[in-house]
């Protein structure tokens, strides 16, 4: 079956940091679900293991966290799911990733795809969501429904994909006012389309900004990229004990300014449950079904953007410069995988 990865990690993107290769079809067992894809999206994570993993000697690096496809054969412990089924998953970072015409994945992380949606908006979705989900509430711990009122979630970076679900689920599913934050014309737009109450500009002193809306301190921070510059200026406008969440990786971190205000500090990484086989990685399974869900009633919207054609090395390659040029706004999807 074809597949693309790569051997060697490379910091600089090139034409040939992708390659097409063949691979045999992998066979399931326990509670693997085989997997046809036909569609799949790309994510940061997808840069950034590029930049910094190179494959072992026997095997290559196939990339890729986001996906939908018809179930073909399942293991003899699955129970969830069967031949036929439409699923979408954003899988496990510890095995090898979508970019292939067929993947083993464990149920447990899969959920039922939208029905009322093709796959170019289904794949856009399983990884942000689960994480503005797991950040949101599992990290958060927002209240849903109304007993969030008068509280304040601040969004920084809110137009990428995690963004993009992120206020949604917040809308929908809370009742927080949503301050959004995003530095150009666009991404502004996109921010308040997704359903933001309140948008500012990150490249400019948020303090001013903050205050101008007339609204009290804020009770929750998300912070989604670039966390060591926008920090400081956070923890100021964050209430005492409220609870700081981020999902990038900022190196050294002043987790120090915390201190005065008693402020909590929650790190989401949505591939904890799968990694470690926790006791509760189900609800994974929970999520993106609740998901799916929202998405069929019309309540969320997909966060689907930018088609950049079939699933080939090309393509990948081009989703990977958009990504890094930090210029992508909602998620960038490949579909159908190359005719050989």
């Amino acid at each position: 079956m074809r597949a693309y990865g790569y051997k060697q990690a490379t910091e600089t993107l090139t034409e040939n940091a992708l390659q097409a290769v063949n691979i045999a079809k992998p066979v399931p067992a326990g509670r693997d679900l085989l997997v046809k894809i036909e569609a799949v999206s790309v994510n940061p994570v997808d840069t950034k293991i590029r930049r910094t993993v190179s494959a072992s000697a026997e095997e290559i690096k196939v990339l890729g966290w986001d996906a939908v496809g018809t179930v073909v054969e399942t293991g003899k412990d699955a129970q969830l799911f069967k031949a036929g089924d439409r699923v979408f998953y954003a899988g496990d970072i510890s095995r090898p990733g979508t970019n292939t015409e067929y993947q083993l994945v464990d149920e447990r992380i899969v959920g039922k795809a939208p029905v009322n949606l093709n796959d170019c908006e289904a794949a856009a979705m399983p990884l942000t969501s689960i994480t503005a989900y797991e950040l949101l509430f599992d990290r958060l711990q927002v209240a849903k429904g109304t007993d969030s009122k008068g509280q304040v979630l601040l969004i920084t970076g809110a137009a990428g994909g995690v963004g993009s679900i992120l206020i949604q689920l917040a809308r929908k599913l809370t009742s927080l006012t949503i301050v959004a934050t995003a530095s150009r014309d666009e991404t502004q737009a996109w921010v308040k389309k997704m359903g933001a109450h309140h948008v500012i500009d990150h490249s400019k002193d948020l303090a001013p900004q903050y205050q101008a809306l007339g609204l009290d301190g804020v009770d929750f921070v998300a912070s989604l990229t670039h966390t060591q510059v926008h920090i400081a200026a956070l923890v100021d406008l964050m209430k005492p004990q409220s609870r700081f969440g981020l999902i990038d990786d900022p190196g050294a971190l002043e987790v120090g300014l915390l201190k005065r205000k008693s402020i909590s500090l929650h790190w989401e990484f949505m591939y904890t449950r799968p990694l470690f086989n926790t006791q509760d990685v189900l609800r994974q399974h929970e999520i993106l079904n609740e998901v799916s869900s929202l998405l069929d009633k019309g309540e969320l919207t997909t966060t689907f953007n930018t088609h950049l054609g079939p699933v080939n090395a090309q393509n990948l390659v081009e989703a990977h410069r958009i990504l890094e040029s930090g210029s992508a706004i909602g998620k960038i999807v490949l579909a159908p995988f190359e005719a050989e």
